[in-house]
């Protein structure tokens, strides 16, 4: 299991698209004097904008202003929280927000300097030790010419991923996805034993790596009622129990297929440590009904910490400072609570057993 390091971590923080609600989570979240001594902070994005979301929140700024293209943004950060100021549009005038070109250029912008200052060699100034990424708008990104589908492909190309997946940790539900951002009419198409591996694997490193010493995976059906031997479609028997048997010839504990329907509620019991889910509302409806304020989106298999909050950019509310910064404030736990701990590579698997597909 992981050791404790030695020093505080840093913590890079990307703010989202600029006309979401990413200025205003962020803000609030840190605005929280023992979260702000947990570890040191780097946040990439708009002065004018989180000082607007300050403003609006009546809190005071507390943080450090660097242009993010000056010299001095080559050097070590010294204060508990820096801001890398981008320019940008001035978006902080009434009106509606909603998707736009610049806000996808921004916040593209964001991510990948993150990306590269955490692949930085330790001793460099701009190294930071986790990244926590504030919500994007994907129309923003395709706005702008972006076709990666999400934060999680785009970690996954920068960092050379061989294996990653999305997963979901909250306080009563933790679930790990087989297929994310899919077309539910395509995910027939595309699952295979490794993409149901892979996640379950994955999945139980991160649990381990969380403390839990044996965890155990529940892993979903496809179909209704987890296909019923094969009346209502035969990936249960050719995809996911053969995925299941690769996984215990591994170690895990890997239970299943479960019907999607009925297996949350033992795992919110606390009977399983992990579900893995086939495609992503067949989990995220459950997490985000019993912990959409406390919700924490890691991509595990990644070289890099990286979480997030389990939100989008709520346009429809952006600027009003009614948004909750819970999801935000334990995505930045969870970051400082990962990145405190020595790094782990995430293991290989081992070659016996049959092919994955």
């Amino acid at each position: 299991m992981p050791q404790p390091r030695n020093s505080p971590p840093i913590i890079g923080i990307t703010m989202g698209d600029p006309a979401g609600i990413g200025p205003e989570v962020t803000i609030k979240a840190l605005a929280d004097v023992a979260l702000r001594r947990s570890a040191r902070f780097v946040i990439y994005g708009q002065n004018d904008l989180l000082t607007y979301a300050a403003d609006r929140a009546a809190i005071h700024p507390y943080w450090f202003r660097v242009a993010a293209a000056s010299e001095r943004a080559g050097q070590p950060f010294t204060g508990d929280v820096t801001v890398l100021d981008y320019p940008g549009e001035d978006l902080t005038r009434p009106g509606p927000a909603a998707p736009s070109r610049s806000g996808g250029l921004a916040s593209k912008q964001f991510v990948e300097d993150a990306i590269t200052d955490a692949l930085r060699d330790a001793s460099d100034p701009r190294h930071i030790d986790a990244i926590v990424t504030g919500p994007i708008s994907k129309e923003s990104w395709s706005l702008a010419n972006f076709r990666w589908p999400g934060h999680t492909e785009l970690f996954a190309a920068r960092t050379k991923a061989k294996r990653h997946a999305m997963m979901f940790v909250s306080p009563r539900l933790t679930v790990a996805l087989a297929t994310a951002h899919v077309a539910l009419m395509d995910i027939r198409n595309v699952l295979t034993i490794g993409r149901v591996f892979d996640p379950i694997d994955l999945g139980a490193q991160l649990c381990r790596r969380l403390g839990k010493a044996k965890p155990t995976v529940a892993v979903c059906g496809l179909n209704p009622h987890a296909g019923e031997n094969g009346l209502f479609g035969d990936e249960e028997e050719r995809i996911i129990r053969p995925a299941i048997e690769v996984a215990r010839r591994h170690g895990i504990d890997a239970r299943g297929p479960y019907p999607g329907d009925t297996v949350f509620i033992d795992a919110a019991a606390g009977k399983f440590d992990l579900v893995l889910a086939m495609y992503h509302d067949q989990g995220l409806i459950p997490v985000k009904l019993l912990g959409w304020d406390r919700a924490v989106n890691v991509t595990v298999g990644l070289p890099i910490v990286r979480t997030s909050p389990d939100h989008g950019t709520a346009f429809n509310i952006a600027g009003t400072n009614s948004a909750s910064e819970g999801s935000m404030r334990a995505a930045i736990e969870l970051a400082v609570r990962m990145a405190s701990l020595e790094p782990a590579s995430p293991a290989e698997p081992s070659l016996d057993g049959p092919p994955l597909e």
